[in-house]
C-alpha cells in the first residue's frame, strides 16, 4: 500500500530499546548521527569485528537486557532452527555481559538507520538506509565459522597431520 511502512519486528524491537534507553545509555548506544550506506561487513568471506563501542548488555536494566535478547533470538529465528538454537547456545556459553549495541542514524521511524548487536561469538548487523529509509537489509555474522572461510584449510594449517 502506498505510503504505508512496514517494519520488521527486530526493527520495532530495536527502536523500542532505543526508545527505552536513558540519556546515559542513549549517548553511548549512538555512535553516528549519520547511518552508513549499508552492512559494514559487506560480503567478505570473514567478518570483521567491529569497533567495541555501543552501550553493554551490562549497562541495561532488567526489562531493556530481556528485550535486547529477545531482538537476538528475533534475528536468529530467520535461519534454520538447528542454526539459530546453536547459535544462542553459543550466546549463552559466552555470556551476556560483552554484549554491545550500537545504533547510527536517525532515530525517528521513517529516518535511516543501522544497528548492529556484537559480542564475543557474533555480530548482527541491520540497516535500513535505501529507499528513503524503506529498505532493509540484516545478516548475521559468526567469528568463528562464518560464510566463506576455509576451516578445512585452516585446520591443515594449524593441526599436525601424520598421513
Amino acid at each position: 500500500v502506498a505510503g504505508v511502512v512496514l517494519l520488521t519486528e527486530s526493527g520495532c524491537k530495536a527502536y523500542q530499546l532505543l526508545q527505552l534507553l536513558d540519556s546515559e545509555q542513549r549517548q553511548a548506544a549512538i555512535i553516528a548521527a549519520e547511518a552508513p550506506n549499508d552492512i559494514l561487513t559487506t560480503n567478505a568471506r570473514e567478518a570483521a569485528i567491529q569497533e567495541d563501542r555501543g552501550v553493554a548488555y551490562s549497562q541495561l536494566t532488567t526489562v531493556q537486557q530481556v528485550l535486547l535478547i529477545r531482538l537476538i533470538e528475533e534475528h536468529a529465528s530467520a535461519q534454520a532452527d538447528a542454526t539459530a538454537s546453536e547459535r544462542m547456545e553459543k550466546i549463552r556459553s559466552a555470556g551476556f555481559g560483552h554484549i554491545k549495541f550500537a545504533w547510527m542514524g536517525g532515530i525517528e521511524r521513517d529516518h535511516k538507520h543501522y544497528y548492529r548487536v556484537q559480542g564475543p561469538t557474533f555480530l548482527i548487523e541491520f540497516d535500513n538506509t535505501q529507499n528513503n529509509g524503506n529498505h532493509a537489509h540484516s545478516v548475521w555474522r559468526d567469528f568463528k565459522g562464518d560464510w566463506g572461510r576455509d576451516l578445512l584449510g585452516e585446520h591443515y594449517r594449524t593441526s599436525v597431520h601424520s598421513h
